[in-house]
């Protein structure tokens, strides 16, 4: 990880610093990342994660990974391996700390018995509809459980047979005794278990209750030693129910502290939205490129380099902001502009016949692999009578401010000679099958002995060496800047980018890009960045659009 990820000051890290200076937790610096296994990360976890990582590394501290794994019914082993595939690849080490909600279930359970004996929970009969009811509103005070007087004897012994299987789900649930008119509703006799016959993915059938977020959490962070628990804002309100559990318990109690998550427009950062469109088939899984899943990120060719500056460039704060998607695609660009070969790649050929070079001749032309890079050096690519270039680079009737290929204008190819348009062949629907042109054998190299100008120089490909690819134009995935604030009836689903996928078969690459391996990442030369895709193969290359060259979106917005 870059170095300017660590040293970006803030205010978590000030909060630090006074730690330290006052000898808080002798000195310890230890964070971590908790993930729920109930789907595959997004770039706002990035976010998290990498936060949490850099803060640890910078003051030689400690990072932990830790799943938590308290609802079996939403969580699977596939969400385990993704979430660990996506951190390693994201560039955290959390080294040999691999930690999971469930190592800790027989702690909690001896917990909750430490608090039933200190008459501080107690096991409700409750239904669920009437426990909500009687928890009051934000203007009005939650009415005490019937079954809050239990004796302590009661509630160990139920609480007990709860763990033992004796009760049906939803039967009775473990709940803190705290104050049910506490204006932070959060406080009001929190539910700590419920009960639940489901089998979890690494303890099987052995539990039946399950530990509440709110209670798990700070047990998690107090047992594995945690100094900081840095989270998002939504979990400031809960900062006085973690604290609580904590102080009740006479145990370590960590630091909570809240910054602001990373908001990004034109998509969805809620895993409830995300889970929808991948059941929904409105997506090809969690690592579609569409989606701003890590997955789906590094499949459409985003960099961890990119990623990380893109998070360094966004800082943290207390306050909530809405990041432009444009930003993480300028950090995009700016890794591979340095780093990605050029190729000349043609997505939508029209035939060019130069009709006065030779029939049997094929030059190796030098082309440049990467002007930002001198040590890249350059390759030869084949010149020969038949070549493709795009069809949008021609126009048989072209406007003012159109400069590139049109009858009887020359241009330059790029690499390699000035071209002139002499003729149009069209079919007999007066579709447009090729253009008859010529070359200036002196202008070899793109410039003309003679000095005269072109105002446009063009891609290209020779027919009979190019290769067939299949390449996928990805582009945003909603609409409207926000699905947050939508007309009434309206969803996120009724914003959803038609055009997000394009996908173009038939395109012509260079011969080489055949044996490119998964991940290969390059510049189609004035088209934009490009990866290749896991369902590649030599017969059938596939390429996906990572970010076109320039921010298309800012000229639509404008126009």
């Amino acid at each position: 990880m870059e170095e300017k990820m660590r040293s970006k000051s803030n205010f978590i890290r000030d909060i630090i610093d006074r730690d330290l200076l006052d000898g808080k937790n002798n000195g310890r610096v230890h964070t971590r990342f908790p993930p729920e296994p109930n789907g595959h990360l997004h770039i706002g976890h990035a976010k998290a994660i990498l936060v949490n990582y850099s803060i640890a590394q910078d003051y030689n501290g400690k990072f932990n990974l830790r799943f938590d794994d308290t609802n079996p019914i939403k969580e699977d082993e596939e969400y385990v391996n993704a979430i660990i595939n996506d951190i390693k690849w994201l560039g955290a080490d959390w080294e040999d700390r691999l930690f999971y909600a469930s190592d800790y279930f027989e702690q909690m359970y001896e917990y909750a018995v430490q608090l039933i004996k200190a008459g501080k929970a107690f096991v409700d009969s409750q239904s669920a509809e009437e426990i909500r009811t009687n928890r009051g509103t934000v203007t009005s005070p939650g009415v005490n459980s019937p079954f809050r007087e239990r004796s302590i004897e009661e509630n160990l012994e139920l609480f007990s047979a709860m763990k033992n299987g004796d009760f049906g789900d939803g039967s009775h649930v473990l709940r803190a005794k705290i104050d049910m008119g506490s204006p932070n509703m959060l406080m009001r006799d929190p539910l700590m278990y419920r009960i639940r016959h489901a089998s979890h993915h690494r303890t099987g059938n052995k539990w039946c209750i399950y530990p509440m977020y709110d209670w798990a959490h700070g047990l998690e962070d107090s047992l594995e030693g945690i100094t900081h628990s840095l989270c998002s804002l939504e979990f400031q309100a809960h900062r006085p129910l973690y604290d609580w559990f904590l102080i009740e318990l006479g145990v370590h109690k960590p630091q909570q502290i809240e910054f602001a998550r990373l908001n990004l427009n034109y998509t969805v950062m809620s895993k409830r939205k995300l889970l929808e469109l991948v059941e929904e088939n409105l997506v090809n899984g969690w690592d579609d490129p569409r989606l701003p899943t890590l997955s789906g990120l590094r499949r459409r060719g985003f960099t961890p380099e990119a990623i990380q500056n893109f998070i360094y460039k966004v800082g943290v704060a207390k306050a909530h902001s809405v990041v432009d998607y444009a930003l993480l695609e300028h950090s995009i660009r700016e890794v591979l502009n340095k780093q990605a070969p050029r190729v000349m790649s043609v997505l939508n050929p029209l035939k060019v016949v130069i009709t006065n070079y030779p029939v049997d001749q094929v030059e190796e032309i030098d082309a440049i692999n990467n002007p930002e890079d001198p040590e890249a050096g350059t390759r030869k690519v084949p010149f020969s009578k038949e070549l493709y270039i795009e069809r949008e680079d021609f126009m048989e009737d072209p406007p003012k401010k159109f400069f590139r290929l049109a009858p009887g204008r020359e241009v330059r190819f790029r690499y390699a000679y000035f071209i002139t348009c002499n003729e149009v062949i069209k079919d007999e629907n007066g579709e447009i099958l090729e253009l008859q042109c010529t070359y200036d054998p002196a202008s070899k190299g793109g410039k003309s002995p003679d000095g005269r100008k072109v105002k446009a120089t063009l891609h290209w490909i020779s027919v009979a060496h190019a290769i067939d690819a299949e390449v996928r134009l990805y582009d945003r995935l909603i609409t409207v800047p926000d699905t947050n604030n939508l007309e009434e009836g309206k969803t996120f689903m009724d914003f959803i980018n038609p055009d997000a996928l394009k996908v173009l078969h038939n395109c012509k690459l260079e011969a080489h890009l055949a044996k490119a391996e998964v991940g290969y990442r390059c510049q189609f030369e004035r088209l934009g960045y490009f990866c290749v895709d896991p369902d590649s193969t030599q017969q059938k290359p596939v390429f996906n659009r990572t970010v076109t060259l320039r921010d298309v979106w800012a000229k639509l917005q404008k126009k």
